[in-house]
């Protein structure tokens, strides 16, 4: 038998001390998070029309739902009556994109927030029909006017993702945004 297969060996007896304060350091840790997490107060911005909550307040967290541009309507295309809508009365991704970042903007601000709250956003870019292509740079030209600016510095992680398409069928861009109210 090889000494380290010896259950009683002392470097068995000493790893398997390390894993039980290991295990017991872990309960701990979650123990006082799942705590720390009962306390806080979750309100849902939402209204009647819609079958998703437009955002959510946890604690000083605000997660603001998915965001896509305006939908299109005939007095926004110069028209006087209704028209059939395509996809390119919606704009390529770069203008989807302003129109997007205005949104999220404005959402925020009906929630005592702005764009030097955001801590973290989640893009998510549907390749343009014309082209078949993702435009990652036109949505980053218009990302570029909220962060980094000489006005707002800040600028919050992201991750962004190419998908097939969105739920809107016109829609180039959605954007999901946490912001965190600062003290």
């Amino acid at each position: 038998m090889h000494p380290c297969d010896n259950a009683a060996s002392p470097r068995r007896q000493e790893n398997s001390m390390n894993n039980v304060g290991a295990a017991v350091l872990a309960v701990g840790i979650l123990a006082g998070a799942g705590a720390t997490h009962a306390g806080v107060a979750v309100r849902h911005v939402q209204n009647d029309k819609m079958s998703i909550a437009t955002g959510v307040w946890a604690g000083d967290t605000f997660y603001l739902s998915g965001v896509v541009c305006c939908e299109v309507t005939p007095a926004s295309l110069g028209l006087a009556t209704a028209a059939k809508q395509t996809p390119e009365d919606y704009g390529d991704t770069k203008m989807q994109a302003a129109r997007v970042f205005a949104k999220i903007q404005k959402a925020l601000q009906d929630q005592g927030l702005d764009m030097k709250d955001v801590v973290k956003l989640t893009v998510f870019l549907a390749p343009d029909p014309k082209t078949g292509k993702l435009d990652f740079a036109g949505m980053q030209s218009e990302y570029l006017k909220y962060f980094g600016t000489l006005t707002q510095p800040n600028k919050p992680a992201r991750s962004a993702f190419q998908v097939a398409a969105l739920g809107a069928p016109w829609a180039l861009v959605e954007i999901e945004t946490m912001a965190v109210r600062s003290n």
